[in-house]
């Protein structure tokens, strides 16, 4: 699945599964809204790590559509397939659907996900400068991908410069719970609306860091969603 198109857009991380090897999990929460899944063979896991899918974005025709990112990546799949798989059965089934997908748990088959103190995604090779933007199946015969077998950097990291860097305190305590990040992301003169000085102290991988403007967009996107949930 090398293909120029994906990876010079910016799609660059890329993992094959064949669907009958799947977790029993994974499956049940993939089929849980009567998904149909008798037509195809493998699930394409597709995300983009580093800044080069967003440099992409900028010059494409989705830079000022409504969720550019969203449709600048179903957009490269739509044309991979169409140029490469031409024939094959597909369906995108993330984002472009109200099916719900663990990316989490795929994340971590492939062994791109190790869990974080700041609550994202974390590898050793893009640290946390990635993300998933596609989930596929489809009817294809690709090689299987090998997981990633490096084990998490945070389990070498013994500064925690992430904990330290929070402004809200939000990483000191209260393990597994959102709720100090979501209040004070949430409070009138919070630092925090537009990025995450957390993930941006954590020093893995910090040459593929998202620009200013990228972190910007995504904290503003995720500052709405939080907003919608949690009304004042």
């Amino acid at each position: 699945m090398k293909s120029p198109l994906l990876m010079n857009n910016g799609l660059n991380l890329q993992a094959v599964f064949n669907l009958s090897e799947l977790p029993e999990s994974v499956m049940n929460t993939i089929t849980e809204h009567a998904l149909d899944l008798s037509s195809f063979k493998q699930l394409i896991l597709l995300g983009h790590g580093g800044r080069r899918m967003w440099e992409s974005l900028q010059h494409s025709e989705f830079a000022d559509a409504d969720h550019p990112v969203d449709h600048f990546s179903v957009d490269l799949v739509q044309r991979y397939f169409a140029e490469a798989c031409r024939g094959r059965r597909y369906r995108i089934i993330y984002p472009c659907s109200k099916q719900l997908v663990p990316l989490q748990k795929l994340g971590e088959l492939a062994g791109w996900h190790h869990a974080s103190p700041f609550r994202v995604g974390v590898n050793e090779y893009w640290g946390s400068w990635f993300a998933y933007r596609a989930v596929v199946v489809a009817d294809t015969e690709f090689v299987v991908t090998s997981r990633l077998s490096a084990p998490s950097p945070c389990e070498a990291c013994s500064d925690k410069p992430c904990v330290s860097g929070c402004p809200a305190n939000a990483l000191s305590g209260n393990e597994g719970s959102l709720k100090p990040c979501v209040d004070y992301r949430l409070a009138e003169h919070s630092l925090c609306k537009d990025r995450c000085f957390s993930r941006m102290a954590c020093p893995v991988a910090s040459e593929h860091r998202y620009t200013m403007e990228q972190v910007n967009y995504h904290y503003t996107r995720s500052m709405q969603t939080i907003e919608e949930y949690y009304p004042k």
